[in-house]
């Protein structure tokens, strides 16, 4: 898929984990690997009004970030730190590849 941005009416309807979990999908190298630095830009570039500051919607607000990362971690979806890098864990490469299909097709699960 292409970096551009996604129609805010059909991302708006994906939970903030889900959108963080295809960022990484998409962000992830050769090595499997998303550094955090990568994973911002790449969620700010896709989904820029749940990624930015409220007030200033041209910056990226990273702490939009800190607990949903977490929260991935602790349901296993994802490995990693933003120390170090992030990885999707099997049933991370599973939901984010749905995520994926439903945003090819432009639909939404109801």
């Amino acid at each position: 898929m292409k970096k551009k941005s996604f129609d805010e009416e059909i991302y708006g309807r994906f939970g903030i984990n889900d959108l963080i979990l295809f960022s990484i999908y998409l962000a992830v190298g050769d090595d499997g690997k998303c550094v955090f630095e990568k994973l911002v830009s790449q969620s700010f570039v896709l989904f820029p009004r749940r990624f930015s500051f409220p007030e200033i919607s041209k910056w990226p607000d990273s702490r939009k970030l800190d607990r949903p990362l977490r929260m991935l971690r602790k349901k296993k979806l994802i490995i990693g730190s933003p120390k170090t890098f992030f990885s999707l864990t099997k049933a991370g490469r599973k939901t984010a590849g749905e995520i994926a299909k439903i945003f090819r097709q432009k639909k939404l699960k109801l």
